[in-house]
């Protein structure tokens, strides 16, 4: 699989770079964080990311003052696994060079009863994000955790509106995509063998080895 840059006019159609944005103390902050070398950890909202002077720009600049939570997805991957999208963009911080597979949501295939989705691995992109890029992915990019480069442990820092990927509170809707939902605002489709428990089934072909 070709590893393009984030930089390239071909990420322009899944997100975007943000520049003017001091992450300097952010990405210091992450040092200091978990990367396990056999393992991927996430944690949707870290206080002490939070109270980082950035995290008030973040707020106001990305989310117009909505409430925010500013967690980090970090650790050592090199499959797809699953692709998960939300019902807005989620935003990133790499604290260290990382690898991002993206797909695009209208790809998601839907059978004709509506009653199934599939999603075929082959059409999905992998691009390098550079240690200290700020970066957005928009509402229709499926995505997962990301990669690491030369199998080094990586870290990321995770930007979504409060409440985010906790646990469901209410019962399961009855519209077929709410088979989906795993968590709050997080739609996810997943590989066979990535064995994610109660995840569902529609990734079809490779489960990308990066």
């Amino acid at each position: 699989m070709t590893i393009q840059s984030v930089h390239d006019d071909s990420f322009k159609a899944y997100g975007r770079v943000i520049a003017g944005v001091d992450a300097s103390g952010l990405v210091e902050a992450m040092q200091e964080t978990e990367a396990p070398e056999d393992a991927v950890v996430y944690y949707p909202s870290i206080d002490a990311l939070e109270k980082l002077p950035v995290a008030k720009a973040v707020k106001n600049s990305f989310f117009g003052e909505l409430d925010m939570q500013m967690g980090y997805c970090n650790g050592t991957n090199n499959k797809m696994n699953a692709v998960e999208y939300h019902r807005c963009s989620e935003f990133g911080v790499a604290a260290s060079d990382l690898i991002l597979l993206l797909g695009k949501q209208q790809d998601v295939e839907v059978s004709e009863d509506g009653g199934n989705f599939s999603y075929d691995s082959v059409k999905a992109e992998a691009f390098l994000v550079p240690k200290g890029t700020v970066y957005e992915m928009y509402a229709t990019t499926l995505h997962y955790a990301p990669c690491s480069v030369e199998g080094k442990p990586f870290r990321n820092v995770v930007i979504l509106p409060k409440g985010t990927n906790e646990d469901l509170t209410e019962e399961r809707g009855s519209l077929p995509e709410d088979k989906l939902l795993t968590a709050k605002n997080k739609w996810l489709i997943a590989h066979a063998e990535a064995g994610i428990a109660g995840a569902y089934i529609g990734i079809k072909g490779e489960n990308i080895t990066v």
